[in-house]
């Protein structure tokens, strides 16, 4: 069964999060969704964060995206937001929207917005970023580890070593992940 995720803005900013994420994507471990609605909210939370960047810049980031996943925005889910139940009204659009594109996981930090049981209901496990790199180092734990070590060599302003590239993936929370690519060659040698 081919992995179809949605991604939620707090997955999609921090960019060290979403860019091995995409990475992953890239390497065909996983099939990615958002909606315009999420990008709105992931670009206007790094935009109060970094008043710095130019919005030309995220507008770019967001363009690149959607051209390099064509198949990821969905769109027509907003009837579904008023049918689903949420601890925070305003997540409902998330949930709705993976509904709408039959994703079989939601990727996200805010694990407790996005009780267990109310996704199940629609056959959509919530999951957060870090467990959900871990599921796909089941199904290929090589393709992992290549999408990471592609990441650390994209880095060119400023470029960063492995361990610096670790370490900010695990202040980003991806603390189990980063000791499994952390030990990846001596489990592999």
């Amino acid at each position: 069964m081919k992995i179809v995720a949605l991604l939620d803005a707090c997955v999609l900013y921090p960019a060290p999060i979403r860019d091995f994420l995409l990475n992953l994507a890239e390497a065909g471990l996983f099939k990615p969704k958002w909606t315009s609605k999420i990008h709105q909210e992931w670009t206007r939370n790094l935009i109060a964060k970094r008043p710095d960047l130019k919005p030309e810049r995220i507008k770019r980031t967001v363009e690149l995206m959607d051209g390099a996943f064509p198949d990821a925005l969905v769109e027509d889910y907003e009837s579904g937001i008023t049918t689903v139940e949420l601890p925070d009204p305003d997540d409902r659009h998330v949930l709705a929207a993976a509904i709408s594109s039959n994703v079989n996981y939601l990727v996200t930090s805010n694990l407790k917005d996005f009780p267990f049981e109310i996704c199940l209901k629609h056959r959509i496990e919530p999951i957060h970023p870090d467990e959900f790199v871990l599921l796909l180092r089941e199904a290929s734990p090589n393709a992992v580890y290549d999408s990471f070590i592609y990441l650390v060599k994209s880095l060119k302003k400023p470029p960063q070593n492995m361990g610096q590239v670790l370490e900010t993936l695990e202040k980003c929370g991806l603390e189990k992940s980063v000791q499994w690519l952390d030990g990846f060659d001596s489990i592999t040698t």
